[in-house]
């Protein structure tokens, strides 16, 4: 019985190992990434974009967010909302204050 609990509310091992490879991978992106020569604030966004993809992937693979219900979904939208509204704030503060010189 115990089993069959932890499959409803979990993934297997091999969505686990998926989804670390796939943090691995987007952490090599992000290293790679900063080789790259993008404008300025070009390279903040692509930084971010993938630092929120793997955000994404750890609140709902290793938080469980995925596998739980309605109600505690919805209670996770509000801090997401919080999110883009701190990320624009970033994003405005960077290309308004922040130009390279």
């Amino acid at each position: 019985m115990e089993q069959h609990a932890h499959q409803k509310h979990g993934a297997s091992a091999g969505v686990y190992a998926m989804v670390f490879a796939a943090l691995l991978a987007l952490t090599v992106v992000t290293v790679g990434l900063s080789y790259v020569n993008l404008t300025h604030t070009g390279n903040i966004i692509a930084a971010l974009i993938v630092a929120t993809f793997k955000a994404l992937l750890v609140a709902l693979f290793f938080m469980h967010l995925k596998y739980e219900g309605r109600l505690l979904r919805f209670t996770a939208i509000f801090p997401l909302i919080l999110f883009c509204i701190m990320i624009g704030a970033l994003i405005l503060d960077i290309v308004i204050f922040l130009k390279p010189h």
